[in-house]
């Protein structure tokens, strides 16, 4: 199977600045990867590297075999920017069958994207009357038709209420269900958490990670969280015993080494009935990002001694 694309050792020089160094990313047909790194970590440079841009300074980058910035190449991405710009005299059907021209993309398809994203009732309207999440549908609209192998999105649900973000990871998972490829970069990790295969993660113009969350979350090696709700009365014999902290009259919550994951599990278990539930939680994509981003543990991911 043919990688969408393909990035070996890529590096990027400004002059005097360097953006990115020896980076190599491959997004495989059907694949939803996640692009994380704080503002300046290399982020929107990879991305015009991959629209064609701009050119390496180092490394090669390939789009389904070709040239990035290409006329096969840009018949295979869509790319929705972090500020969407369009015409504001024109409405949102005009906007869209522009860009289904473009692509020479059936007719059909404009009114089916337009009711994918929900702005069907809209589509008449003129753009200036839109509302910013409505623009940001439109945006995904026009990345839509077509039918892109590579969807490139950049901060794609900046604007859009939680109803419709859930809409828009449902849209782009029907994307890569189809065999397309999705490489995005959002800030939102909290909502990213279920919605992709895999993240990497960019610092400083470097790759640093670059798998599945799981993967990610045991090469981090970071505690677990382990929340203890006891019985009734329970509770100051329960935190005597196993320690952590408390969180209310009833719950204890620990964090402990993957090592002591069992160990810790088994220690609660002989508590018996003093406890009535237990929810175990892994370090979240945010405690991972902050990670190998070298941004150190918030104060409450430290093992417990």
């Amino acid at each position: 199977m043919n990688e969408i694309i393909t990035a070996r050792n890529v590096g990027m020089k400004f002059k005097a600045v360097t953006a990115l160094t020896d980076v190599s990313i491959d997004v495989a047909p059907g694949e939803q990867v996640a692009l994380l790194g704080h503002n300046g970590a290399g982020k929107t440079t990879l991305f015009r590297l991959i629209l064609g841009f701009i050119k390496p300074t180092a490394g090669t980058i390939s789009i389904d075999g070709h040239t990035p910035g290409s006329n096969p190449a840009r018949r295979i991405v869509s790319y929705l920017p972090e500020q969407v710009m369009f015409p504001k005299m024109l409405t949102g059907r005009e906007i869209v069958r522009f860009y289904a021209k473009l692509k020479g993309a059936p007719a059909d398809e404009v009114q089916a994207v337009l009711r994918k994203v929900d702005l069907l009732d809209a589509a008449d309207r003129r753009v200036a009357t839109y509302s910013k999440g409505m623009r940001q549908r439109l945006g995904l609209a026009q990345a839509l038709v077509g039918r892109p192998g590579l969807l490139l999105l950049d901060e794609p649900t900046s604007g859009l209420d939680p109803i419709s973000r859930q809409h828009f990871y449902e849209l782009t998972a029907d994307v890569a269900r189809q065999g397309g490829s999705v490489l995005l970069s959002s800030h939102g990790l909290s909502e990213l958490e279920a919605k992709t295969d895999r993240v990497a993660i960019l610092r400083n113009g470097e790759l640093v990670a670059n798998g599945p969350l799981a993967a990610l979350q045991q090469e981090a090696d970071l505690p677990i969280r382990i929340r203890v709700r006891a019985s009734a009365d329970a509770v100051d014999e329960v935190f005597a015993l196993i320690g952590g902290k408390r969180l209310n009259c009833a719950s204890v919550e620990l964090l402990c080494p993957r090592s002591a994951k069992m160990a810790t599990l088994s220690k609660i278990s002989s508590l018996g009935p003093r406890v009535e539930d237990v929810d175990m939680t892994p370090p979240t994509l945010d405690e991972i990002y902050r990670h190998f981003s070298n941004l150190g543990p918030e104060p409450d991911m430290r093992s417990e001694k």
